[in-house]
Parts: C-alpha cells; structure tokens; sequence
C-alpha cells in the first residue's frame, strides 16, 4: 500500500522480505532475506537513498550503521529499538509523563506469580509479540498456568468503555499531523483488530485528549514518520496509552477512501521531508480485517466476494499472501457512507458473508 501511493509521484521502491512470495515482491526491485540478519540489511540498505519499515522486527544495529553511513533513516532506529521491547515502551511513558496503565516488570512466569495480588492484570512478553500474540489475560489466580515464561511486564487490567486509536504524523522539520480518533474493536479470541469505526463515537473532550496525548508521544520520541497510538478510554473518560506502533497501522487503513490524505501518503511525506498532508475525515467509514478462519490452512480462497462487492462504497483490499492459516491478515475491506447505521449494517454484513479459507 506504501508503494501504491508512492507511485503516484513516481517514486521507486526496493524491498526486502523473508518470503521469497511477499506482497511486494512484483512491485518493487525485490530482496528476499532476513530483516534481522546484520549485513543482509545492512546490504540492502545501503542501495537506497531513504529507509523505512513496515515491521519493527528488524535488526537496529544494521539501521544504526546506515545512517551512520549518511542514509536517512525513519524512523530513526533508536526509536524502532524502543517500541520493540513492551518494558522499554512502558518506562519511556512512565518518565515522559504520558497516561498509561499502572505496570509492573517481571522476568518469567516465577516472576509473574509472585506479583499474584497485581492480578487482574494483562501478562505481555517484553519482545516479539504482535497482532495479539504474546498477550494472557489473568483475571484471577486459576489463570496464572498461562503467564509467560519470559522477560515481559504484568500491566493493571483497565475496565475500558473503548479502544481508540490516533495516527500521528511528524516530519523531518518538526511539523506534527494528527488524524481523528478511530474506534477499535478486537477479536475476543485472537487479539487483533477485527474492525474499527471513523470516526470514533466519542465526546470532544475525549477526542482533543487522545489527540493532545498522540502529539505528546510523537514529540517526546522526537520520532519522524507516522505513528500509531492505541488507547483506553476509561468509563470515568480517561484517556491511556496502551501501545504505539512507528509505522503505517492497521488503525489507519481506512484513510486510503475515507481521508484527505492516507496514511501512506503522509508517511511519504514525513519521511521525504515535505509539507504534511491534510488529515480530515471526508467521509464516516469502517475497516473489516479479512482473517483467515479458523481450521482452515493452505492456498487461500475467498468466499462471498459478488456480495459483498454488489455494496455501495465497499472497497477491497487483499494483500497477496497466498497461504492462508487461523487469524492471519489476508486483507481488509473499507466501507463508506454518509449514514453511521447504514455504515455498521454493511461492516457486519461484510464480516459474515466474506470468509478467507482453504
């Protein structure tokens, strides 16, 4: 989607990904290679005038040398190091004053069950989970079997009344862009977004809070590139951080119909040091995740497709993965309409009739 937009100012992308099959591999002048491995990103990288990410799974030391070597990194690689690990993300919003959720750190499951009076509480592994993984609720003792065996932290369990999310925007010249709350709603079972609303239903006062926080954080960071900030809205109206992520999110696809500017064009923008687009909702929309259902896995097929389709302002967007497998992001779907109720009848409608299987 970053090439996509890109495209229109006749920009050229190269790319590099573990699977030889990736999204990108046609569109762009293609690496297969570890994102992880030293001197396979260090390699690739130094063909290229800028450096971004679409993971934050990826080796900082390589980036580090890159722009040490003069190349333009963004976002920065110190910045990448910190979001990688939860414990560091946590301490950086305890010492920058930025509301988030009491925590504490633990070093393995011992660790976790020592802290048994914290509980209810959230159990995250400190690095290397995502879209949901290394995530355990332990609501009471009885769940404490599922905590992590590693360095992770126990986070308080918030009695939320939403899940928002604010993209964030800020150039090489310190220019921040702030786009409208987004309403989120999760997968009760694997943990990831199944489909958010925009814009979030939700008071003034709450919005301008969410936007304050969202400009806090990426200017604390000192951060250029597009950041995504997940938050609590809590039923007293408090506003928290629960986690950021510095890059292009799954919180901001529907800006590609349903904004002034998309995401991707903005990140461009950031990174390429040039004026930040405008953010303005011009129309309400939703965003469906297409996950692969459960037990189904292997080359995927799409179901319900003609229905979906035959709806006014539906807009889909598969990503090219071949394989399918149980709550792997295979696409998503953005609808748009004036009419809020009409909006939620069609994201349902989309999110029962159009399956991913094998």
């Amino acid at each position: 989607m970053l090439v996509q937009a890109g495209s229109d100012w006749d920009l050229r992308f190269a790319s590099l990904d573990p699977d030889p099959q990736a999204p990108c591999f046609q569109m762009t002048e293609f690496t297969n290679g570890s994102l992880t491995h030293y001197d396979t990103v260090l390699k690739f990288g130094q063909r290229c005038d800028v450096i971004t990410i679409e993971i934050e799974n990826i080796n900082t030391q390589a980036l580090a040398e890159l722009q040490r070597q003069g190349k333009r990194v963004y976002p920065q690689p110190e910045i990448i190091e910190l979001i990688q690990d939860k414990r560091t993300q946590k301490q950086f919003y305890k010492a920058s004053g930025i509301p988030t959720a009491d925590f504490i750190l633990v070093n393995d499951r011992d660790d976790v069950i020592r802290q048994k009076n914290f509980l209810p509480a959230v159990n995250k592994l400190g690095r290397e989970g995502y879209d949901g993984r290394g995530v355990q609720i332990l609501r009471t003792e009885k769940d404490l079997e599922k905590a992590f065996d590693a360095p992770g932290l126990l986070e308080k369990l918030i009695d939320f009344e939403k899940e928002i999310a604010v993209i964030a925007a800020r150039n090489e010249q310190g220019e921040v862009a702030l786009y409208p709350p987004v309403e989120m709603v999760f997968h009760p079972e694997a943990n990831l977004v199944e489909y958010l609303f925009s814009p979030a239903q939700i008071s003034s006062t709450v919005q301008q809070e969410a936007q304050r926080i969202a400009r806090l954080v990426i200017e604390k960071l000192n951060m250029v590139g597009i950041l995504a900030v997940e938050m609590f809205v809590t039923r007293e109206g408090t506003v928290l951080v629960n986690e950021i992520a510095p890059r292009p999110h799954n919180s901001g696809h529907q800006t590609i119909e349903a904004n002034t500017t998309s995401q991707y064009e903005q990140h461009l923008r950031a990174i390429l040091g040039l004026p930040l687009g405008d953010t303005s909702i011009v129309i309400p929309s939703a965003m469906v995740n297409l996950l692969g259902e459960a037990g189904f896995e292997g080359e995927a097929v799409y179901e319900g497709w003609q229905s979906v389709m035959a709806l006014s302002g539906v807009h889909i967007h598969l990503y090219g993965k071949k394989k399918t497998k149980p709550f792997r992001k295979m696409g998503h779907v953005t609808i748009t309409d004036a009419d809020v109720e009409s909006l939620k009848k069609k994201a349902k409608f989309v999110k029962t009739h159009l399956r991913v299987k094998a």
